[in-house]
Formats: C-alpha cells, structure tokens, sequence
C-alpha cells in the first residue's frame, strides 16, 4: 500500500533539511580546505580571544592638542576602514585628549595596521615633466657625478603667469634643479606636506619614475565612493572612482584640456600621501565623473586603497606609539561560565520536557540538537564570509533563544492535545494542531526578528552580537520548526507507540480527559464514579476550554437536562 500524502511530504521535507545541512557543511570545507580562509569553530571577539592594541597618537603642525571634534572623525574613519577589512568585533576609541586606541581581535596583519594609520590624503594634479628617478649624471670622464644642491639664487617665479594647472611655465631653473636633485629614496621633504597651490616634486610608487606635477586640481572631499575591480580588457585590478556632482564638472574640464595634449602633458596623476599611484594618459573626454586609477595593484592592495578613499581621509596625521598583543578582557573562563550556563538551561529545558511531555520530549531535544548543529556551522561561515565574530553578548543571545525555541514546541503540543481532548484522532489532532499552532509561532517569532533588527541598528556596538545571534538563531528556529519539528511528528503519529496512545507517549487521550481513546475507541457517557485520575483529567480538561468552549459545553449540558414533555402528563 502507498504511503499517504502526509507521509511522503513528512520525508520530502527532511530530505530538503538533510540537503541543506549538506551545503552549509561543504560550503564550510570549501572555505577550510580550497581556499584556506575558515575553520570548524567560530571565531572569537576581543573579549574572549584578546587580539592587537595599536595605539595611534594625532601629530599638529603645531604641537598644540588637536580638536575634539577632529578626534572624534578620525575615530569614524578608522571604524569604517576596519569594517571594511573584514574584522568583526573590533573596538576603536579615544584615549586622553591626543591618542586613538584601536583593538583588533587576533593578530593584525600588515595590510590591517597600514589601513588604520594611513592618512589617504588623495590629490589630482597634472604631469608637467616626467623622467629617470636618478640624482646622478655621467660627465665627459664616464664618471657617475651628483647633481648639486640647488643653488637659493636660481629664479623661482614664472616668468609668465600660467593660464592653468598644466602649464610649463611653472618650471623654473629653481624647481628643475630641485628635481634633478631630488632623491626618491631619501627626500629633503616630505611630499605630502606640499602646498595644495604649488608644484610639485615627488616619485611613482610603482613605475619608477620621477615628476614634476602641477597645482592640486582635485581632491579626495571630491570623492563620492570608491570600488575595487578588475578591467574587462587587461584583467588588471583597478580602483573605480565616482566624483560627486562638483568633482564631475571639475574632472571634465582637466580631461577636455588634457585630452589631444602631447606627453607628458596629457596625463593626471593621481597622488595619495605625496606619492603618485598612477599617472595615465588622458585618452579620452570623461564627463561621468568615473575614472580608474590603474598601476601594480593586487586585489588586497585596490580594496585597500579603495576602502581609504571610499571612508574619506583622515583629518589627522596619527604616528604608531605602541603595537602590542593584548590578552583576552574576560578570558576563556567567562567563556566557560557561558556555555556553562548554556548546556544548564539545555539540560533544564530538556528535563522540563520529559516531564510533562514524555515521550514527545525526545522531540524538542532532537529539534534543539539539530538547531545547535545549523547555528554551528553558520557562524563559522559567517566568520569567514562577513568576519562576524562570537561575544560573550553573542554567546548570551544564544542561551536566550533556548526558552524562546522551547516556546515554539509548548505551543504546538498544547494545540494537539487540545485537540485529542475535543475527540480527534491522533494523526487528525498532529494535522489540526499545526494549522492552529503555525500562526500564533510565525508572529511571535516575527516580533523577536524584529525586536533584534531594532536592537541591532540602534545599539552600542557591545550589544550588537546580542542582537545578532538572537535575531539568527530566531530564524533558524523557524526552518527547524517546519522542516524537523513537525514532519517528524507526521510520522511519529502514525506509529504504534505514538497512534494508539500510548501512556508514556505523552498523547493518551483518557490521561489527557478527552472522549476519544483510542483508534475507534470511545468511552461510554456513564454517570458512573471515575477513578480519581479520571477525574483530575477531566478537571485539567475543563480548565483549558476557552470561553467560547465552556459556554457550548454548559448549552449542550442543560438541553440534555431538558426533558420534552408528553402528551396527556399531568
């Protein structure tokens, strides 16, 4: 005989759960085994593994204290950049009135601690010369003779005005001595302390080359976001600029000039820190406001740059104080404690459910094993994937959720005892009680996601892990409920233990006071006296009828009381 329809939909649906504990699990071991970048337990927040301490210390031109306010930006800034690495869970804050703390759980690697102090001041100015990076020329001897320091008497005023920013006429003998002079590898000054109105001398970072550059044009408060990518043609990464409606209009105009110009005149170099990126030429009229800056970029070093220029640069210039690895604030003994305290409400709650539900408690214990494995192997795919990392707030939300899910299981059993107490076979009571029992459990689990996603965005960053384990492991609670919970009980009401009621199933009709025994079982309305249990079920039986319930029970009661009266009684 063919399964029924309950039945073969029950293993459908364990067979899609049992599929997606699959992909969870070989997304997992993609990431520990193919690309090396997960592992089979969660990552850990500062608060429980401990990480790096670098603490940053602001630099004034003046040696005076620097503004709160400009303390406070530079916080933002550097928030944002490590977010944007990939690390969870970190802390920045200001210490003191010049200093800037910054706790990074683990080790921070290179690329990280660059990120956080790098200024990324970005400047657009236009090439006016380009050549060899030497400081050196070879005389007529065949001899290799350093060019001399400049001489303070050369003249360092154009002898005419320049009309633009490209213009030669900025070189004077004064500024091309300067750059004959100037060493790439150990500069007299620092470039990136130029005037902004002034040439500029400085050196590609990559190309090996050594410029004269013109007055800024554009800068990074120009800048309205800034990508990562690789281009369509070369493969090659580059960083994806878009200017905001007045960096549009301005970087328009420098392309319409430098376009058709000869070399080097036609190209725009690109500046961070007083180091040139990239100097393309200008091979065409961008009125968009989106250019590239390509060069020798990987795809860590084009997002790293990108995220500075997206998250705008620093109002400060910071010098590293100290860089040193700090141990866990709570430790791995408040760890212990949590899950402690953890497996304690487990045990509580799985005792509670033996209980009072008996055999059906074996149910809630399997769901709740089954919800800890999914919520598992999620966070360490989310560890990988978003950087989240696992608090001692994170680990409270976890033990919380424990009496929510319980709630979830209560629901749906009272509704199928209800059930069986109003008559229903077991098999009808499972059915009848889901389609009751769903309803009320999507909205309270609606609320606790919304509660969370509240939580999330408002809260301090310390009770964001809180609200992110709850807010998740309430969703996995939900898949668990409809994929596990209740085609396990479809077939479990179908067996012999379960269909016919057995006393420690948890579902015996005559413990529960209900009319209905058993398969084709029905008890006799006999005013006879019960048995004192009887009658405890029948008092447990009255006491859960709703209103609506009581009121049919006690009009049914009093016209069965109601005798019609025959013809010719006196």
């Amino acid at each position: 005989m063919a399964p029924s329809t309950p039945v073969r939909h029950a293993w459908r649906v364990l067979t899609g759960l049992l599929a997606i504990t699959g992909v969870l699990f070989g997304i997992n071991a993609l990431g520990v085994y193919a690309f090396q970048a997960s592992s089979w337990t969660p990552d850990l927040a500062l608060d429980l593994q401990g990480g790096t301490q670098i603490i940053l210390a602001a630099q004034t031109t003046d040696g005076a204290e620097p503004d709160a306010e400009q303390l406070q930006q530079a916080v933002s800034i550097i928030r944002q950049r490590v977010d944007a690495s990939g690390v969870g869970e970190a802390d920045v804050a200001t210490e003191g009135g010049r200093n800037i703390v910054v706790q990074i759980p683990g080790q921070a690697d290179e690329a990280t601690r660059q990120r956080i102090q790098s200024s990324a001041q970005l400047q657009l100015r236009p090439v006016l010369f380009a050549g060899s990076p030497s400081t050196s020329f070879v005389g007529e001897d065949g001899n290799a003779t350093p060019y001399p320091t400049p001489d303070p008497n050369l003249p360092s005023t154009p002898t005419a005005s320049p009309t633009n920013a490209s213009d030669p006429a900025y070189i004077t003998p004064a500024l091309q001595a300067q750059f004959l002079a100037f060493d790439c590898a150990n500069p007299a000054v620092d470039p990136a302390q130029a005037p902004a109105d002034q040439p500029l001398i400085t050196c590609g970072l990559n190309d090996g080359q050594k410029y004269i550059l013109g007055p800024v044009e554009l800068d990074g408060t120009d800048i309205s976001d800034a990508t990562n990518g690789q281009e369509q043609n070369t493969g090659r990464w580059a960083v994806n600029l878009v200017f905001n409606d007045q960096g549009t209009q301005k970087f328009g105009e420098i392309s319409q000039r430098l376009y058709g110009a000869q070399p080097p005149l036609n190209q725009f170099a690109f500046v961070l820190d007083g180091s040139v990126l990239s100097a393309p030429e200008m091979r065409g009229v961008i009125v968009d406001g989106r250019p590239s800056i390509t060069g020798n970029f990987t795809q860590e070093s084009s997002k790293a740059l990108a995220d500075q220029l997206k998250y705008g640069a620093l109002p400060l210039s910071f010098q590293v104080v100290s860089s040193d690895t700090v141990s866990a604030t709570l430790g791995s003994q408040q760890l212990q404690v949590g899950f402690i305290a953890g497996l304690i409400g487990l045990g509580l709650v799985a005792i509670y459910s033996l209980i009072v539900y008996r055999a059906l408690g074996t149910v809630i214990i399997a769901s709740l094993a089954v919800m800890a494995v999914l919520t598992y192997v999620t966070l360490c795919i989310l560890a990988w994937r978003m950087g989240f990392r696992l608090s001692l707030a994170g680990v409270a939300g976890l033990i919380v959720t424990i009496g929510f899910t319980a709630d979830s299981f209560i629901v749906y059993f009272e509704r199928i005892r209800d059930e069986l107490r109003d008559g229903k076979s077991i098999t009808a009571a499972v059915e009848d009680g889901w389609a009751r029992a769903k309803r009320t459990i999507y909205i309270s689990k609606s609320i606790n996601i919304l509660a969370a996603v509240v939580l999330y965005i408002l809260a301090d960053a310390t009770v964001k892990g809180f609200a992110f384990t709850l807010g998740l492991t309430t969703a996995i609670d939900i898949l668990i409920f409809i994929l596990f919970t209740h085609p396990v009980m479809q077939l479990l009401a179908r067996t012999r233990f379960f269909g016919n009621g057995h006393p420690l199933s948890g579902m015996d009709p005559a413990a529960l006071g209900a009319v209905y025994r058993g398969r084709a079982q029905f008890r006799a309305p006999a005013a006879a006296a019960v048995s004192g249990r009887a009658n405890r079920s029948r008092g447990e039986a009255q006491r859960r009828q709703t209103i609506a319930e009581r009121k049919r029970a006690e009009l049914a009661a009093a016209q069965g009381n109601t005798r019609p009266t025959k013809e010719g009684d006196d």
